[in-house]
């Protein structure tokens, strides 16, 4: 539509990765502008200072595990949320300038997470090439496109950038493997629930209490919400001060939602709000567990007034 702005994202860039292929996915940003980033507090810091709209950025790998910066730049500086979350496989090629027979192969340059993640595939198929850590992997693709090196395990949009020849795809030792971006805004309404959606939080427990981190656990289990994943990232405090982060199940607008977080601002130091968003590939709503659906705390809470009120119960 004419005077309409487009939506401004960034991403961890440089182009040619993988957050560039997940940000791609999503439709309003193939009709926005798309900036790439040199780190993840760059993307994130842009949002915050009003040059983006939003950023894409790596929050976890099914092979790797978290991804520690990203954690840790939403958990500090001013908040930012989570609107939605993509979950894209991990899909390896090795890429060349041109057509060349595997055992011709004397060098590869790619990032040390892409090589740690081919090891048995480069080990069978390509066991005397020496493989040289890139910053990423766009950067290793621009390496094997100007001719530094032999070829270059990248992503399949970044041998398309290079016009690279793929010389072997899908070359991971773990075909199965995904990772999980992050679209993170600066704070504002969260996404209408769908009925299948997380919330994310970051969670200081209170470490002079006995059983602090059982008493969040409970907050959650009391109310038939579902913890999904729980991570630990030291404070930078001290030894032994550590910050939680917490996937559950459920929307903040939904009351058992809306309860264990009020449960958790009593029993916790401090807690972060992250966002609730749609769960990644989600087409139909998540069961409820019995007892835990809105009629039910609406059912419970009618009943106490009754209590109180001095009415048969």
């Amino acid at each position: 539509m004419p005077g309409v702005p487009s939506t401004r994202f960034v991403y961890l860039g440089p182009e040619g990765t993988f957050t560039e292929q997940a940000l791609r996915t999503i439709p309003a940003a193939e009709r926005g502008t798309r900036t790439p980033a040199r780190s993840v507090p760059e993307a994130l810091d842009a949002v915050r200072a009003g040059d983006a709209d939003a950023a894409l950025v790596p929050l976890e790998n099914s092979i790797g595990g978290q991804v520690g910066v990203t954690l840790d730049e939403l958990a500090d500086g001013a908040p930012l949320v989570i609107t939605r979350e993509v979950v894209i496989p991990v899909q390896f090629v090795l890429g060349a300038r041109a057509e060349l027979a595997l055992d011709g192969i004397r060098s590869i340059a790619a990032h040390p997470q892409a090589s740690a993640q081919c090891r048995r595939w480069l080990q069978a198929h390509v066991p005397s090439a020496t493989v040289v850590d890139a910053l990423s992997n766009g950067a290793a693709a621009q390496a094997a496109a100007a001719g530094e090196y032999d070829a270059a395990i990248c992503a399949p949009i970044g041998a398309g950038r290079e016009r690279l020849a793929v010389l072997a795809k899908d070359i991971a030792d773990h075909p199965d493997a995904v990772t999980r971006f992050a679209l993170v805004s600066r704070p504002g309404p969260p996404p209408q629930p769908t009925g299948n959606d997380l919330t994310t939080l970051a969670v200081y427990i209170a470490h002079d209490r006995v059983g602090a981190l059982l008493a969040v656990l409970t907050e959650l289990a009391v109310r038939g919400v579902n913890l999904t994943r729980i991570e630990s990232r030291p404070t930078g405090e001290r030894l032994g001060r550590y910050v939680f982060f917490l996937d559950c199940s459920g929307h903040v607008a939904e009351v058992r939602m809306g309860e264990a977080l009020q449960g958790l601002r009593r029993v916790c130091a401090e807690v972060r709000f992250l966002g609730s968003y749609p769960r990644a590939g989600a087409d139909r709503p998540a069961p409820t567990p019995p007892g835990a659906s809105d009629a039910d705390f609406a059912d419970a809470a009618a009943w106490l007034a009754r209590i109180r009120a001095g009415e048969p119960s």
